[in-house]
């Protein structure tokens, strides 16, 4: 055994010696292929970096670029949805290519297109380096895939007669006809960039006499055809003032709902994103056949207020049951109804229950022309709320407490589902902790998903409010950062934190941000 050993001995040495020298010539392999202008793949992805990118332009008609940091979250979830997209659009021989940069790494490259957010997604289209498109479409596999299809090819399909047509107007339950007298107009060059963009609708368009005729149309006119509600709305073009690109895509959004949406798992995504200002709300259970009657009425009060309210039947023993806590209910209370202000989260219900349609119409004109208050949630004040060094405000206790005239208030209004609060809970008792005997300042929280407040509106978690003391119902909001330290020079200064020396930024570093476009706040805040 010992021999053994001396014998492995000068063996186990040269092997060592041996990793080292075949790291090295790894790294300087590393090194030439990044000096290289040859494109490598990962997942018929293809890696870019500040030598080969301009090769990958010249190569490639539609090139898709994902701007990432490989510390970034989202850009780790969106990596295999965007590495799936890659290999349909290969498969199917579209000239549309996805490639991805380490913007960390290639910093050169980040800051020429402007990076600041990860992940971020341009387009780059016929080696045009200097006015690259950003990416508008949703972030999973399917949303890339048909954003760069209506791109690769044309956005609207051409119907050159009325057989043709009739066999697109009736292949869907819904599409979107454009009929221009001048497929190289303005109008009609307005109506491609807005094919292009909704990707989820099948756009045609047409400008032959006959299908002006057929379709009873004498001006250009964009027409939704559905297989449900109105079969045919059309969308005269203004003569004088063209086609609004913004306008037609909130128009076909709206009318490509159905009158009264039923709240379901595959239908949220299309009431949420439809951006309509209020939504109306019926709240009955399926399973009795009374409160199912109830939609008649419902159903026709809604044809006045297209566009302006959606209407919506939530299922309290369906997919509506997760819902019910935003609304402080229970499936007992239906049937109800509730009128939601998009903007700010308000609700609004009956004094009492009237399911005519005559008295919705009446219940939502008057909360439009604001002649009726919210209904504010709020949960009971726990037995100890003031007793511990963090005070926990409710509804019907933050008036007394936030806006008492002798106490700097310091608050922090949370979700007890949201990781970012739950990140700083400690920080926050520990600041509680180091005031508790401060008679002038009050360290507090409030869950914002159980109370309401009638002129403050929450719109991401966490989010920090100062009220100090003193005359006036000041507010200042906090948004440094969320550490002990930083709270308390916050605090100590009257509601205003010192000016610090400033610090030089440079491409590359890690001040950058996930993108907000991804989660729709900061990368520390989580929204409503």
């Amino acid at each position: 055994l010992v021999l053994s050993l001396a014998w492995l001995g000068p063996a186990l040495g040269a092997e060592d010696k041996d990793e080292e020298v075949v790291e090295e010539e790894e790294k300087e392999k590393k090194e030439d292929e990044v000096l290289s202008d040859e494109i490598k793949e990962e997942n018929n992805v293809l890696v870019l970096h500040e030598h080969n990118f301009a090769r990958a332009l010249s190569e490639h008609q539609l090139l898709l670029v994902e701007f990432y940091a490989p510390w970034c979250g989202h850009c780790q979830q969106l990596a295999p949805a965007f590495a799936q997209a890659a290999t349909e659009l290969r498969n199917e021989s579209s000239p549309a290519r996805l490639g991805k940069v380490d913007a960390t790494a290639q910093t050169a490259l980040a800051s020429e297109f402007g990076i600041t957010s990860y992940p971020t997604l341009k387009l780059f289209r016929d080696g045009n380096r200097t006015h690259p498109l950003a990416y508008t479409g949703r972030m999973d596999s399917q949303g890339i895939v048909r954003w760069m299809q209506r791109r690769a090819g044309p956005s609207a399909t051409l119907l050159q007669d009325t057989d043709t047509a009739a066999a697109f107007v009736s292949s869907q339950g819904l599409v979107v006809v454009g009929f221009f007298k001048d497929l190289r107009g303005e109008a009609a060059q307005a109506f491609f960039e807005v094919a292009a963009e909704m990707v989820d609708t099948t756009f045609g368009v047409a400008e032959a006499a006959e299908l002006f005729q057929v379709y009873g149309l004498s001006a250009d006119t964009v027409c939704l055809f559905k297989k449900f509600d109105e079969r045919q709305t059309n969308f005269p073009v203004d003569p004088a003032r063209g086609l609004d690109t913004a306008e037609l895509t909130r128009l076909l959004r709206v009318h490509s709902l159905q009158l009264v949406m039923e709240f379901t798992n595959e239908t949220s995504n299309q009431i949420f994103g439809a951006k309509i200002p209020h939504h109306m709300l019926l709240f009955l259970n399926k399973s009795s056949t009374e409160q199912l009657s109830l939609r008649d009425g419902f159903r026709a009060a809604a044809g006045g207020f297209r566009g302006e309210v959606l209407f919506v039947v939530v299922d309290v023993t369906g997919h509506g049951a997760d819902v019910l806590p935003f609304f402080g209910m229970t499936a007992a209370d239906a049937p109800t109804l509730r009128l939601v202000k998009m903007e700010n989260n308000r609700k609004y219900q009956m004094e009492q229950d009237n399911f005519s349609d005559s008295a919705i119409r009446t219940f939502i004109q008057a909360v439009l022309d604001g002649k009726v208050k919210p209904r504010l949630l709020s949960a009971e004040p726990p037995e100890d709320w003031d007793t511990r060094p963090v005070k926990v405000l409710v509804g019907k206790t933050f008036e007394q407490v936030a806006f008492d005239e002798t106490k700097n208030v310091f608050v922090k209004f949370y979700a007890p589902w949201c990781p970012h609060c739950q990140a700083m809970a400690a920080a926050w008792e520990e600041l509680a902790e180091r005031y508790k005997d401060r008679e002038d300042i009050v360290i507090a929280e409030m869950d914002s998903t159980a109370n309401e407040l009638e002129n403050i509106t929450i719109h991401g978690f966490p989010t920090l409010h100062f009220f100090p003391a003193g005359p006036g119902r000041k507010m200042v909001e906090y948004k440094s950062t969320r550490d002990v330290e930083t709270f308390s020079k916050f605090l100590d200064n009257g509601g205003t934190l010192p000016v610090e020396p400033p610090v030089t930024k440079t491409p590359g570093n890690s001040t950058s941000k996930e993108d907000p476009s991804v989660r729709g706040t900061d990368e520390s805040r989580d929204e409503l």
